[in-house]
């Protein structure tokens, strides 16, 4: 079964009791150029935004000279992983600084003008009402709505916070929408020196610059609740709340993840001390990004050396599988979406060929959701020898209804302006594995992330194909898993156990 396509990522909403899950997304707007081309220069054409890559470490001075010729502004130049990032208002700059000696690739970040064309309709999570909160029943020794977080036992979080909460010198990065640290949950576990607004390609380091506008999508603060909310007596529990958590802004206000900025982030990320990210996202404009392509090749290029930086500094990079309940271990897929910051075009691509970033990057924890009964969620995305592992990201009421008193079969999580609601997708998912890769390194704080990675497998809890998957009971099968127990195309190596995070 095949849902829309989410523009923000790795997110659904999906009220109670529907059958079909759906986008929490801004909608692929028609811009003015049909063609994924940069359109010719005129006398008011507008810039458009690449990345120019080169040797790592080297003396780029004769390339950035090229590249002010060639009709470019550097804009940020990030000699430590050789991956400079340019405006040029000139049609034909990639072709022409491709040819410059030392140019190892180059190419352009998005189909459509600065900055990016696009509606501005956007969807929203279910907010927990004033009779919602109301109506929970606070337990003993938990705060007060985690009676409704049906995740956390799912992933035994409940009963590791009983031995640990993680350690406060453990920071998780979210490179999202924007983090709102002002939240009375986020609050006591925001790492502001680790937070930053990445948007531009270039850090902007403003007080605040990392939080989302009322006009941007809350998915970020969402996703940072779910790592670290605290266990202060406010509304909800996150999977490791006693460590920090930062925010490091990527999308731009129209919601588009591009090259440069995620570069930014993973960088920032790198030389901040960040011990985790989540990435909940897929880079525009491309779902996929074919290295036979060249402006495409470059940008897998640049976000492969930033996310291969930030790991040798230190980091476990998590990421989301995606929503389409795509086989990604498939010989062909159809794309319908991409690029989708101006005309998407149906292509057929090969996934082991054409990457889906950074989920499908080297070194990546690539997560699949699952619902309230443990089974994969609708929508995720699976695929043998790319899911490493499995977490809650919740599913349709209908489709996996939790024990009471939990209520909803999504996610819940923290809200811009100190509210709380309901959300689904594997973007939901990456954040409960980014937290227990938390809980693990304030286990074992000198664990490079190598080892972190290989006990985050080790210690996920095995499980078995889901055959046949009949998700919705319609009779047909709505996706093949394949693999046993302990290493499978719908769970990896199967779901991750905050428990034994705590206690190997």
């Amino acid at each position: 079964m095949t849902v829309p396509h989410s523009r923000y990522r790795r997110a659904l909403v999906i009220p109670v009791g529907m059958a079909m899950a759906t986008s929490l997304a801004f909608l692929p707007g028609a811009t003015a150029s049909a063609a994924p081309a940069p359109a010719p220069v005129t006398a008011d054409a507008t810039s458009f935004s690449y990345v120019v890559n080169v040797r790592p470490g080297s003396d780029s001075g004769q390339v950035k000279k090229a590249i002010a010729k060639a009709g470019g502004t550097v804009v940020m130049s990030y000699q430590q992983i050789g991956v400079i990032v340019v405006h040029s208002a000139n049609a034909d700059f990639a072709p022409t600084i491709r040819k410059v000696r030392g140019v190892q690739s180059a190419g352009a970040t998005r189909t459509a003008p600065l900055p990016a064309q696009s509606t501005t309709d956007v969807g929203t999570p279910k907010v927990l009402t004033a009779d919602d909160l109301a109506e929970v029943e606070a337990v003993q020794g938990q705060d007060p709505l985690q009676p409704l977080q049906w995740d956390l036992p799912a992933i035994k979080a409940d009963k590791a916070h009983e031995k640990s909460l993680g350690s406060d010198k453990v920071t998780v990065a979210v490179i999202d929408t924007g983090v709102d640290d002002t939240h009375p949950d986020i609050a006591p576990n925001f790492d502001r020196k680790a937070s930053v607004n990445c948007v531009t390609g270039k850090p902007d380091t403003t007080d605040g610059a990392w939080r989302p506008s009322a006009a941007e999508s809350p998915h970020g603060t969402h996703v940072a609740g779910e790592i670290a909310a605290a266990k202060n007596g406010v509304g909800m529990t996150g999977v490791a709340p006693g460590v920090k958590v930062s925010g490091i802004k990527v999308s731009t206000t129209a919601g588009y993840f591009y090259t440069e900025a995620v570069v930014c982030g993973f960088v920032w990320a790198a030389e901040h001390g960040v011990d985790v990210t989540n990435n909940s996202y897929y880079t525009d404009p491309w779902y996929f990004n074919c290295k036979n392509d060249p402006d495409q090749k470059a940008l897998v290029e640049a976000i492969t050396r930033a996310s291969k930086y930030a790991e040798r500094k230190g980091a476990v990079n998590v990421a989301a599988a995606g929503n389409e309940n795509y086989d990604l271990a498939a010989d062909e897929i159809t794309d319908p979406v991409s690029p989708n910051d101006s005309t998407p075009t149906e292509r057929v691509i090969d996934p082991s060929e054409c990457y889906d970033i950074p989920t499908q990057l080297p070194g990546i924890v690539t997560v699949a959701a699952t619902g309230a009964k443990g089974l994969k969620s609708s929508f995720s995305n699976h695929g043998l020898g790319v899911i490493d592992i499995a977490a809650p990201g919740g599913d349709s009421t209908a489709y996996q209804t939790p024990a009471p008193p939990a209520t909803s079969g999504l996610i819940l999580g923290t809200l811009p302006g100190g509210k709380w609601g309901y959300m689904a997708g594997t973007s939901m998912a990456s954040p409960h594995v980014a937290g227990v890769a938390a809980l693990i390194k304030s286990t074992h704080p000198y664990a490079p992330p190598a080892l972190v990675k290989a006990l985050l497998y080790a210690e996920a809890d095995g499980t078995a194909c889901t055959d046949p998957y009949d998700i919705n009971g319609d009779g047909k099968v709505d996706a093949v898993c394949e693999g046993p127990k302990n290493y499978n195309g719908f769970y990896g190596w199967g779901t991750a156990d905050a428990l034994d995070a705590v206690s190997r």
